[in-house]
């Protein structure tokens, strides 16, 4: 009698086909088993048969036992806009390329920079022979004085009156996190509203902070499209309709992405409708200084607000300014109506800050006590600004009179000198700024940001080009 044998020792050298569900099995050890319920298409050999009759398929169905992660569910997260734009510009081999995405300062020679004040506080901390022992939870002191007299200026009176709580936090989101940690436990009724665009507009990590602190929040118009410029009353209106006591958004000065700041005298009308409306407002300030090269031109949108009476919060970052991107140092400002307040707001902060962090890092803030704390180094830090600056606006003009030279079509491109800051919003859509990728080797976000920090005097005609070129000839 002919007998059916499988061809291979099963199941491992079986031709398998098909999948199915799977069913956990819990199993000692720490280990997950799983029983995968699967219909196997099998290849058989009968014996007795001729050689060109022996071989046929079978179906089976049975289950198989399988050690499979725990974090099996766990889905891949989408790639960082920014982080990713770094790469694919890594990996570009085209002696052309530009990598315009990421906002951190280069010199004319595209270099990355370490200001000479910085090394000179460190040279200072070094001879000190300062220890490394952890800071208190609120931070060093004499960074948090500092901080909060560069932000409203010294002789400010919310400080005298002791009105400002700060605490020194992980950077700029550090800090917007902790604030918001805070709204959401003692505003948990309140919605945040935030700029459209704003922050990493694809990957926005201003949304991402209030999402992962579980604060609602809705956005203003911000950016108007036709004009490549601000959409004040589209702003206004959208603030206007918030529900009252909601926590406005705002960024103090070189808006990011877009570089369109309001007027002063806008300012005051912001003002005017959030008091209205008994809004919070919520600054985040990330250029001062950097953006105009004036540390008290950078602060008078929040000095206006403190000024007018306003209780307001502050996130505040030095990667910018001090090129201190991966110290993650800067500070969380609540300036409050009165000091009792105060103290119970910061006794507040410093219970949130405990279990998410401990206590922060050292390094970061002595360099800046030192610097912003010493009127010698003071002084040579605000030539520096000044410099890092101009040379942005430098490059900001060339690029505006290389694409008036080489557009003829008439476009206007003055709305490029009208935004301040590291960054220009281009107008150029997705599609466009993929063709600036694909074709010309420009990386830069798909919102069509660009980082003119990371451009030179000598790479402005080769960008104009670029740009043209995808404006008119890309839909």
């Amino acid at each position: 009698m002919a007998s059916t044998v499988l061809s291979a020792p099963f199941p491992s050298a079986v031709d398998l086909r098909g999948r199915s569900p799977m069913i956990g099995v819990p199993k000692n050890g720490g280990d997950h088993l799983l029983l995968k319920e699967r219909t196997f298409d099998v290849r058989f050999s009968v014996h007795g048969l001729k050689s060109s009759e022996n071989e046929g398929f079978g179906r089976v169905r049975m289950s198989v036992a399988v050690n499979l992660s725990r974090f099996e569910g766990v889905t891949m997260a989408p790639p960082d806009p920014i982080l990713g734009v770094s790469e694919a510009f890594k990996a570009d081999t085209n002696e052309l390329k530009l990598n315009l995405g990421v906002g951190a300062y280069r010199t004319e020679e595209l270099q990355p920079y370490v200001l000479n004040v910085v090394k000179k506080a460190e040279k200072l901390m070094l001879e000190r022979g300062e220890n490394k022992e952890y800071l208190p939870i609120e931070g060093l002191a004499a960074f948090n004085k500092v901080t909060a007299e560069l932000l409203l200026g010294a002789d400010n009176p919310v400080i005298k009156q002791g009105k400002v709580a700060t605490v020194q936090g992980l950077s700029g989101t550090g800090s917007l996190r902790l604030a918001a940690a805070f709204i959401q436990r003692y505003f948990p009724e309140a919605k945040a509203l935030i700029s459209s665009p704003t922050w990493v507009c694809n990957f926005c990590n201003h949304k991402n902070i209030f999402n992962d602190a579980r604060v609602p929040w809705s956005e203003y118009r911000y950016y108007d499209p036709r004009t490549v410029g601000l959409d004040f009353e589209g702003m206004i209106a959208d603030i206007k309709a918030a529900p009252d006591g909601s926590f406005v958004v705002l960024h103090g000065c070189a808006h990011n992405p877009t570089g369109i700041d309001p007027t002063p005298e806008q300012w005051e009308k912001i003002a005017d409708v959030i008091q209205e409306k008994n809004h919070i407002p919520f600054f985040d300030v990330a250029y001062q200084g950097f953006a105009s090269g004036s540390l008290d031109t950078d602060a008078f949108s929040v000095r206006l607000f403190v000024e007018r009476g306003l209780e307001l919060l502050v996130a505040q970052s030095y990667s910018k300014n001090l090129g201190l991107y991966a110290e993650r140092i800067g500070a969380v400002n609540f300036v409050c109506s009165a000091s009792d307040v105060t103290d119970r707001v910061k006794s507040q902060l410093k219970r949130l800050a405990r279990p998410m962090y401990s206590n922060p890092p050292v390094h970061g803030a002595r360099i800046v006590a030192n610097v912003v704390g010493d009127p010698t180094l003071f002084d040579e830090w605000k030539q520096e600004m000044e410099q890092m600056a101009g040379r942005i606006k430098n490059v900001r003009q060339r690029l505006y009179d290389s694409l008036s030279q080489k557009d003829k079509s008439g476009k206007d491109w003055s709305f490029i000198l009208k935004q301040i800051g590291m960054f220009s919003f281009t107008g150029l859509n997705k599609a466009q700024s993929d063709n600036m990728t694909n074709k010309w080797h420009v990386y830069m976000t798909k919102d069509g940001r660009i980082s003119l920090a990371g451009l030179s005097l000598s790479k402005c005609e080769y960008l104009a080009d670029a740009i043209t070129d995808s404006y008119h000839n890309v839909s």
